[in-house]
């Protein structure tokens, strides 16, 4: 845990953050300390809790070393791709798509079913079936390891939220120019047999 100084900077950084976007909450969140490979297609996650606002305060500058865990999915319908253009309010990647949904694993709570609150939430649509996991992977940028699951054909239409300022079902070859650097990484993980 940051001390002395440090810890006025994080309260100031934080209090600037609750000022800019009031949606921002301190929670507790997961703080990975490492990930080790199996070697067999699995991974064990070394985690502890903290303060959510640790991970959001920081920057390229102010680095806590903070790792946060992510979860995200793979959405698909038939042989496309739910994608999502990052609205402005966000804290990474404002205006950048990805794949649809996203979010923060909290303390307590099992990743898919912050994956199914996520798809509700960010674009309306649920969960026909249990989500698949497929991946773990790291996004150095947001700071983050990302449990990466497969949703196949959700039941609804999707809306836009607060979260994306649009939505669109991409086939691969549609794919928006302007992807999040997390979204580039995942596309190698698009399934290949569709939804």
């Amino acid at each position: 845990m940051p001390q002395g100084n440090v810890l006025d900077e994080v309260d100031r950084r934080w209090d600037a953050l609750c000022d800019s976007n009031p949606a921002y909450f301190d929670g507790r969140a997961y703080h990975i300390l490492g990930v080790n490979r199996n070697g067999c297609g699995g991974a064990v996650l070394h985690i502890i809790e903290c303060a959510y606002r640790f991970y959001a305060v920081q920057t390229e500058e102010f680095d806590l070393g903070v790792m946060g865990l992510g979860v995200k999915g793979f959405t698909i319908r038939g042989d496309r791709a739910l994608m999502g253009r990052r609205s402005q309010s966000v804290g990474v990647y404002p205006d950048q798509w990805e794949f649809a949904p996203g979010g923060v694993v909290e303390p307590g709570k099992e990743p898919v079913d912050i994956l199914a609150d996520e798809l509700h939430q960010e674009t309306r649509l649920t969960t026909s079936s249990d989500p698949m996991p497929i991946a773990v992977l790291c996004d150095p940028i947001a700071r983050t390891w990302e449990l990466i699951y497969l949703l196949k054909n959700p039941q609804g239409e999707a809306q836009t939220t607060p979260e994306y300022s649009q939505l669109r079902w991409c086939a691969r070859n549609e794919l928006p120019n302007d992807l999040s650097p997390i979204a580039q990484t995942m596309i190698p993980l698009w399934p290949t047999s569709g939804g």
